[in-house]
């Protein structure tokens, strides 16, 4: 038993005064200017809202069917209500109920009508919810589900509404407004427990269940790497990205923001699961990566000794016949002159496709005889066959600097590179800037064309993947990979850090479409809207990706989205960084090392 204190000091009526006023402040500060009530809204100030309550329900509901509407883009309350029913009420109810179907379904029998498939169906019905509310495994509820919706004009407000109708219409859910009864509605969805509308539906237990809206998106599966945490609930993102329709993936973030850190992650432990990775890198991001874990970095430049040759012939599979392959192969090589070229006339490409297929006449090699032979033509070997062909000059003499001029040895020798290392690394900082997006052109050809002779699982990673996409010819052949990447056991990771330059060209929004993973770190607020666009964002998200600390962003898997933060071990880390400080402590360190 609790005895009052009689040394403590009562308050003051001044006191008790002063305290009342401060509550009418605060609650004046809350509080709209005022509430207007019409027939089918109120008017709160300056906002406008409205109520609608679910009137009916399909026999049917889907676990987790709310989440439609409870991740909507807009602002509004939603309540709901369970008035549990009297079990011997609704026994006797039923009872009743199961008499009358009964004795319809015995009167039209003995009218000799054709059976009601509707009547049997509810007496079935009834019969088993019977059953079930006797045995205690199902209750009955009244259920009011109140959606409160605002707006800032009324044009906006018949909107909303129309969109959440149709949600849940698609359903077979059918919701009606608070017509005359608006202000009851707004506090019936007020956090205040009172049902003031009581417009309810009867619902047992297991259709009851499917409204608890507390559900957080989990992206934990049974097989995969993992990602990140998920911050919505703590969670692990665990994802095998070849379990979805493609492996594709696009990675949207600013300089600084995390992006090669949680890729070289992902490599670490997509290596793990022994998966191969390959990776164009045109800061030479991913060299220290290479020599860490035994990886295999060729430099592709104009002084390098390690080459790829163009002319290299594809594998042709049992599906594929010789002359398919070649007529592609032949379509890829004439995409990549017209790069180099700045681009060839109608006549010019015309001239092209005869030249090329005379250059590997000039070898034996055609449609059935290509798998066969391993003495390839080199770029000189076209620029022989242009000089002697009527009309060719020109296009030879443009090709001249790639064969014996300045670019010699770049694009004119027999490729002397290996792939079959687990992780292979391009290297392509060393090139000027007109020659990159040949060089990254050249490269997918050429992993393009082992890939279809080895099938093996492959994560192919373009880093500045804008670069391909300021050319119509080399963009095509990207968005072409992307596509065809699937048959052959292969994921496209997508990497930019400017959304606006890959969204000028006509292949940057397929590129996302084809993509069913989707990484973004921080974003600049000048992009934001036309990322928002491009992903179709919410607001929440925009926010998330303005504010979002450096490794942290947004994780999409398909439709599913999550706020993710990249989190790595000491050991990772120390392999991944790209911290100009950390680098130079690890190199300190092992030269202390070596010393010892």
């Amino acid at each position: 038993m609790r005895f009052p204190n009689p040394f403590k000091r009562k308050p003051k009526s001044s006191q008790i005064l002063a305290q009342s006023q401060a509550i009418s402040t605060l609650q004046d500060l809350i509080a709209p200017a005022g509430l207007e009530i019409n027939t089918n809204f109120l008017k709160l100030g300056n906002k406008y809202c409205s109520t609608i309550f679910i009137l009916t329900y399909p026999n049917y509901l889907a676990s987790n069917w709310f989440s439609s509407i409870i991740n909507l883009d807009e602002s509004f309350n939603i309540s709901i209500f369970f008035h549990p029913l009297s079990i011997n009420k609704v026994l006797r109810d039923l009872r009743k109920k199961s008499a009358e179907i009964q004795a319809q379904l015995s009167i039209e029998a003995d009218k000799g009508l054709v059976r009601n498939p509707l009547l049997e169906a509810a007496l079935n019905n009834v019969e088993k919810l019977r059953d079930t509310i006797q045995q205690g495994s199902e209750k009955l509820f009244e259920v009011g589900v109140y959606v409160t919706f605002f707006a800032n004009n009324k044009e906006e407000l018949i909107k909303i509404e129309s969109k959440i109708k149709n949600i849940l219409e698609q359903q077979s859910i059918y919701a009606k407004p608070t017509i005359f009864r608006e202000f009851e509605g707004m506090e019936s969805s007020l956090p205040l427990g009172l049902d003031r509308l009581l417009l309810t539906t009867p619902l047992n237990s297991q259709p009851a269940s499917t409204l608890f809206p507390f559900s957080s998106l989990d992206l934990s599966e049974n097989k995969g790497i993992l990602y990140g945490v998920n911050l919505h609930n703590n969670s692990l993102i665990i994802f095998d990205r070849f379990v979805l329709p493609n492996a594709n993936m696009v990675v949207f973030a600013q300089t600084g923001a995390g992006k090669s850190y949680a890729i070289k992650l992902e490599i670490l432990r997509s290596l793990l699961l022994r998966t191969n990775v390959l990776i164009i890198d045109p800061e030479n991001e991913y060299e220290y990566l290479a020599d860490s874990i035994g990886g295999s970095y060729f430099k592709i430049s104009v002084a390098s000794d390690d080459n790829i040759n163009p002319f290299e012939l594809p594998q042709v599979k049992e599906e594929e016949t010789g002359e398919e392959v070649f007529r592609n192969h032949i379509l890829n090589l004439i995409g990549l002159i017209k790069l180099m070229l700045g681009g060839l006339s109608p006549q010019e490409e015309l001239l092209l496709d005869r030249a090329i297929v005379q250059t590997y006449a000039s070898r034996d090699i055609f449609p059935k005889n290509m798998a066969e032979k391993k003495n390839l033509p080199l770029m000189e070997d076209l620029e022989n066959v242009l000089k002697n062909t009527e009309g060719g000059g020109d296009l030879a003499a443009k090709l001249y600097k790639f064969t014996k001029g300045s670019y010699s040895g770049f694009l004119n020798q027999p490729s002397n590179i290996n792939i079959n290392n687990r992780l292979v690394i391009f290297g392509v900082r060393e090139l000027e800037e007109e020659l990159r997006p040949i060089a990254m052109y050249v490269v997918l050809n050429y992993i393009w064309t082992m890939v279809k002779k080895d099938l093996r699982k492959r994560i192919v990673i373009i880093d500045e993947g804008w670069w391909l996409l300021r050319h119509e010819e080399s963009a095509s052949f990207l968005f072409g990979l992307v596509k065809r990447a699937r048959k052959y056991y292969m994921g496209v990771t997508f990497i930019t850090q400017d959304i606006e330059d890959a969204l000028k060209s006509p292949y940057g929004k397929p590129l996302i479409t084809n993509s069913a993973l989707a990484l973004l770190l921080r974003q600049s607020p000048a992009n934001i809207d036309i990322i928002g666009k491009a992903l179709n964002l919410t607001e929440q998200e925009k926010t998330i990706l303005l504010q979002s600390s450096v490794g942290t962003g947004l994780f999409f898997a398909e439709d599913k989205h999550a706020a993710i933060q990249i989190i790595a071990s000491y050991a990772e880390d120390q392999i991944i960084t790209s911290n100009p400080a950390q680098l130079i402590d690890i190199k300190k360190a092992k030269e202390e090392f070596k010393k010892e």
